[in-house]
């Protein structure tokens, strides 16, 4: 799934409520940041990766939030091709997973599909999609990559493929997932010692959303309306996706 060099903190912390300075931020140690839009930043690419089986609107909505806040020119979507982390799942096969993400995206013209990972043989792992974009793959090589996962994702990147030098090619940033906060500064440091600067915490809209559940209620025959976007519904309905008995058993 290269960057330009960061310069010290991208924002500082806005207290929510009317209180004294100190109170406010002691209210709000610990917690993401909340940004204000900025003006796109030439060149900057935010890059979102996942099965995408199906996208959903709590992906867009992390998309649009990263985008605004930190000024990206562009948000490319990265559907895996085989994701090494999930062995042995049932997975919809690249063409739908892109057709519907495609078919999502399409009303947002700095949201972009990305092939870089279906057009690679083997698993999917982040830091080669980083390094083929930094190399500009997608176009021309972009100024800075900025890596967008969940909270959830991001608490395992120790354990990815060279997660020192992912942090070298991208920055990271952070949005919420469901009830799963992101980590803390100690965490961070323990962790990632001297490249904190990289990441940045985002308090995007906590979408309690999942594919997983989606998939569940279309194969138990229950609506999905406004949990993803209307064209993707009828492209679930069009291909009868995830109704046969092989994904009720998932």
């Amino acid at each position: 799934m290269g960057a330009a060099a960061l310069g010290g903190p991208l924002t500082t912390r806005a207290a929510t409520r009317a209180a004294p300075a100190a109170a406010a931020a002691a209210a709000t140690a610990g917690q993401p940041e909340a940004l204000a839009a900025r003006a796109p930043i030439a060149g900057s690419v935010g890059v979102l990766g996942g099965t995408f089986d199906p996208i959903h609107i709590g992906h867009l909505a992390a998309a649009e939030e990263v985008r605004e806040a930190l000024g990206l020119e562009r948000v490319l979507f990265v559907p895996a091709g085989i994701p090494p982390h999930k062995p042995g799942r049932l997975i919809s096969a690249p063409h739908h997973r892109l057709a519907m993400l495609e078919l999502a995206i399409a009303g947002n013209p700095s949201f972009e599909a990305s092939r870089v990972e279906l057009d690679r043989t083997g698993p999917s792992y982040t830091i080669d999609t980083l390094e083929a974009l930094g190399a500009g793959v997608d176009g021309a090589p972009p100024r800075e990559l900025t890596l967008i996962l969940s909270a959830e994702s991001f608490r395992g990147l120790p354990s990815w493929q060279q997660p020192q030098r992912l942090l070298a090619l991208a920055r990271v940033a952070i949005v919420p997932r469901g009830g799963l906060a992101p980590p803390g500064k100690s965490w961070l440091e323990e962790h990632f010692p001297g490249v904190e600067a990289r990441i940045v915490e985002l308090d995007a809209p906590r979408l309690r959303l999942s594919a997983t559940d989606i998939r569940a209620r279309v194969a138990a025959g229950r609506s999905i309306r406004y949990l993803v976007p209307d064209a993707v519904i009828d492209y679930i309905e069009d291909h009868d996706l995830y109704r046969d008995e092989t994904w009720r058993k998932n």
